[in-house]
């Protein structure tokens, strides 16, 4: 059944990232560039822009995967973060843009989400499913301690620095503090890559199961998951603006706090990959869920913080960073937790169900802090 999903392309594959970028097209020629318009036609697009853009996302994540294939471990994880990530970059830049309210938060709140949703909700899920399924699961410790070093480090350079910096007054960095941090995690998370993909490549290759199966596209079929793949993320970015309106409305209607926005982005970049990781950890392959999963972590902010950054600095958008205490507090319990969790190569039920307490007190609090 999963390689027939591969070796024969589903007409969704094809249809949402064509329909995404169609639905673009039609709006905007009715003039709706610039968000959605009020009363009917404005519902009647909302409604119809949700199940679009969501299948426009699995459309891209699929064809990453059919690429993927081709390139083999661990670059099939990198296209697959990449891919997604360039979605995340859309989504937080055209909310920064829209002047809503949970603007100059966003960055901040989407990257502390999605942290903590990978390694407390993600790593806890793909943790109690494999322990349940086979009671102890293995990955090699050097990979997940390189990522979970890079990650400590990030972290507390783009959301806990900023609380205690003496330049600028409040959770911010001055225009050359941001820069510096900027391009230090740039630089950091590409010799990070480097490390993964040619240096230490053994620390992340997927010991692929008894039971795994091989599948190599061929070069028409990877022309056109890379068309497609293209189509699908020009689509995603173009639509993300409208999305966003649609976030903050529902946040507002809701009465939710401006850092429930980020959650909502957190959740929608990382569905596509957290199923991925979710079905690695199921087949018996937590060494590809981690990559999936701490591999997305670490590229939100790798790659996400820089493109805020130069966003934030060419238009001259605040940019909060720093986190609140109880935040604080949590993100580095979730460290100090996923240290001891990875610390020695195995992991079983107790493991997941630690991590998902830690992130069912996160979302509480996202909602009332």
């Amino acid at each position: 059944m999963k390689a027939d999903r591969f070796i024969r392309m589903p007409q969704t594959a094809w249809i949402y990232p064509l329909l995404a970028a169609l639905f673009y097209v039609v709006a905007s020629a009715l003039g709706f560039s610039e968000g959605l318009a009020p009363g009917l036609t404005g519902i009647v697009l909302a409604v119809l822009l949700i199940p679009v853009l969501f299948g426009a996302i699995f459309a891209a994540v699929y064809h990453a995967e059919v690429i993927a294939h081709r390139t083999g471990e661990p670059y099939g994880t990198l296209v697959l973060t990449a891919a997604v990530t360039v979605i995340e970059v859309a989504l937080i830049a055209s909310v920064m843009m829209s002047g809503a309210e949970s603007g100059p938060t966003l960055a901040r709140d989407t990257v502390y989400a999605v942290v903590m949703t990978v390694c407390t909700g993600l790593a806890g899920i793909c943790i109690l499913v494999g322990g349940l399924r086979y009671r102890e699961q293995s990955f090699r410790v050097s990979g997940a301690s390189a990522y979970l070093t890079v990650l400590m480090v990030l972290a507390t350079l783009t959301l806990i620095l900023p609380n205690f910096t003496q330049h600028a007054s409040g959770p911010i960095y001055s225009s050359a503090q941001l820069v510096f941090v900027a391009v230090a995690t740039l630089l950091l998370y590409g010799a990070f890559l480097y490390i993964q993909t040619v240096r230490h490549r053994d620390y992340f290759i997927v010991s692929a199961p008894h039971h795994d199966w091989h599948f190599e596209p061929s070069a028409k079929r990877l022309a056109i998951s890379g068309t497609l793949l293209l189509v699908a993320l020009v689509a995603i970015v173009m639509l993300s603006k409208k999305f966003a309106v649609i976030v903050e409305l529902g946040r507002v209607a809701v009465g939710a706090p401006p850092q429930a926005t980020g959650l909502v982005v957190a959740m929608l970049i990382l569905l596509p990959e957290g199923i991925a990781a979710v079905q690695a950890a199921r087949s018996d392959a937590l060494q590809k869920a981690l990559n999936l999963a701490l591999g997305s972590a670490l590229a939100t902010i790798g790659m996400t913080f820089p493109a805020v950054a130069v966003v934030t600095l060419h238009l001259g958008k605040p940019l909060t960073l720093g986190l609140e205490p109880s935040s604080m507090i949590l993100l580095a319990l979730t460290m100090l937790v996923s240290t001891l969790t990875f610390a020695t190569g195995r992991t079983h039920v107790l493991h997941g169900l630690v991590h998902l307490v830690i992130f069912a007190t996160f979302l509480f609090l996202s909602f009332q802090p």
